[in-house]
């Protein structure tokens, strides 16, 4: 059994920061503190030299499922200390089923799988396993599922069909899936109402796995409705909730935070340091019907010049009225992703720009692009472009956040969320401006979500635990990606170890795929590589506000 000791560093841990080493052998940690030159006698050495020693980071929130295979998102998560990411998002991904929905239908957010073809979850955390240098967690996809049953019909299910719906849900959950994701902006899921969805919740209440949504009704300025649905879901499931990329004002956060709590919810949420957004461009200017074509058949009705004018009048003026974008839509997107050849050169453009170039009117060029595309564009919005940063930052600050990129690898000029998220919650939000503290930061990055999708002996530096660490210079730290240099790599962590290896050493990939498939702690398909269970039996009980008051109180778009 290999054993590493990391030498000279701090250790942040249970609300400190202490200098000690870390003896680890094998996938585990052994020994934490100042130790005996005996008891680290034969040891690899990797020294700190007074960098922060931390668990590796859980990005709550990641689309990166499809394309964690590529050496250049592996650089790109591990240069952010990020060692699991939690997959099937927004209600749609590969499994259930052959993947090929998941992978049409959000092509330009998660790309094609190059192996799965299905048709379990279990296949699919399999398809990880070694084949990776940072692990991958998965939540049902609920849209994938609805597909798998009804396809993209606009009616509710019926009881049959949610029952068969159902059992979908609970073979992911006992191949190991960690929640049920919903995406109430995108078809199917939006057909979907509440008693169905907390109907397919059920199979997650006996291990208290999350729900875990991209509401419906706004977020900005109306989040309320959507917030409303999600304590009539989690109550009626009797499961923990979780909101995706919930960035309304920090003021409206604390206010919809503290009532779900006082309705018996218990509620967590992710939101990312940044203000603009980024989303597919049909699910943001077309009509759902639309969006729900397949592919081939939505860019035939888009080049009908008798449909574009019926959605010229008909449809286009709600887009400017559009809640987040309003009037200015066309020079407050910009084009992050497209397949078509003709429009290779539209990349980072505004559709304003893109409309100049081209010599026509922005509703022409957007559709233009769409239909040449087949549907396959993503876009980044600047829907908040103006937020302050003290109120993001005390909306990262908020007991209930998770750390979760929306990170979306798609593109040649990404959102610089994907490469910088991490970076920048502790270059700005806590080196600089001090909303967290290095421990409190931890617990939002590491330690709750990995209690919140119960990755077992994760998430602590402790004597047991699973060693996927990360080494973090705190004075150096910093994402260098920008909107205008999407995929710059963040500087100040160079090393990171999953598993007890060695994944990332002076800012570069060795090579090493101890990553895996996580399955939920608990689950009847997961185990360690070494055959043992990751659950915790000394591990806290319970994630979400109550839980995190109680462990570490603080002192101070889509």
């Amino acid at each position: 059994m290999t054993r590493l000791l990391i030498r000279g560093g701090r250790v942040v841990e249970e609300g400190s920061v202490t200098a000690a080493d870390v003896l680890i052998e094998g996938e585990r940690i052994v020994a934490v503190g100042r130790l005996d030159p005996a008891d680290a006698a034969g040891a690899q050495v990797l020294e700190a030299d007074g960098r922060l020693v931390v668990p590796g980071f859980v990005d709550a929130h990641s689309h990166a499922e499809g394309v964690v295979f590529d050496p250049e998102v592996q650089l790109a998560l591990l240069r952010q200390g990020v060692t699991t990411v939690i997959g099937g998002q927004d209600g749609v991904s590969y499994a259930p089923g052959d993947g090929a929905y998941g992978a049409q239908y959000f092509a330009a957010i998660n790309g094609p799988h190059p192996t799965y073809r299905g048709p379990r979850v279990a296949d699919l955390l399999a398809t990880y396993d070694g084949a990776a240098p940072l692990n991958v967690a998965y939540l049902v996809p609920a849209g994938t599922v609805r597909h798998q049953v009804l396809g993209s019909t606009d009616r509710p299910a019926s009881a049959e069909e949610i029952a068969r719906m159902v059992e979908l849900v609970a073979q992911g959950v006992a191949d190991g899936a960690v929640g049920l994701s919903t995406g109430l902006d995108y078809t199917p899921g939006l057909y979907a109402g509440a008693d169905e969805i907390a109907a397919l919740c059920g199979p997650l209440a006996a291990d208290g796995l999350p729900y875990v949504t991209h509401m419906r009704g706004g977020y900005e300025d109306n989040s309320q409705v959507g917030v409303e649905e999600v304590a009539r879901i989690g109550l009626d499931a009797g499961v923990p909730v979780h909101v995706s990329h919930f960035h309304t004002r920090a003021d409206e956060a604390d206010r919809l935070m503290a009532w779900l709590e006082h309705q018996g919810v218990d509620a967590s949420f992710d939101a990312y340091p940044y203000t603009r957004g980024c989303s597919i461009l049909g699910m943001t200017l077309l009509p759902p019907a639309v969006n729900a074509m397949d592919p081939e058949e939505a860019a035939t009705l888009l080049r009908d010049p008798a449909e574009r004018e019926r959605l010229r009048r008909d449809w286009f003026p709600g887009v400017d009225a559009y809640p987040s974008l309003g009037p200015e839509w066309p020079e407050l997107i910009t084009i992050a992703h497209t397949v078509a050849p003709e429009f290779a050169s539209a990349h980072g453009l505004t559709l304003a720009e893109l409309a100049q170039r081209r010599g026509i009117d922005p509703i022409d060029a957007a559709l233009d692009l769409l239909a040449a595309s087949r549907l396959e564009v993503n876009v980044v919005m600047a829907v908040r472009d103006q937020r302050p940063v003290e109120d993001l930052g005390r909306l990262i600050a908020h007991p209930g956040h998770l750390g979760g990129s929306d990170g979306i690898f798609i593109g040649a000029h990404p959102h610089p969320r994907s490469r910088g998220t991490f970076a920048t919650y502790l270059a700005t939000y806590v080196r600089e401006h001090g909303f967290l503290t290095w421990p409190e930061a931890i617990e939002h990055l590491s330690t709750l979500p990995a209690e919140r999708f119960h990755l077992g002996q994760r998430g602590h530096i402790l004597p047991g635990h699973i060693a996927d660490i990360a080494l973090v210079d705190g004075d150096a730290v910093r994402a260098t990606a920008t909107y205008d240099d999407p995929t710059a790599l963040a500087i100040g962590i160079d090393d990171v170890l999953v598993a007890g290896r060695l994944v990332l050493t002076g800012g570069r990939l060795t090579g090493d795929h101890p990553g895996s498939g996580l399955r939920a702690a608990g689950s009847t398909g997961h185990t360690d590589s070494d055959g043992g269970d990751h659950s915790d039996p000394s591990a806290p009980q319970g994630s979400g506000p109550a839980a995190m008051k109680n462990r570490s109180p603080h002192q101070g778009e889509r």
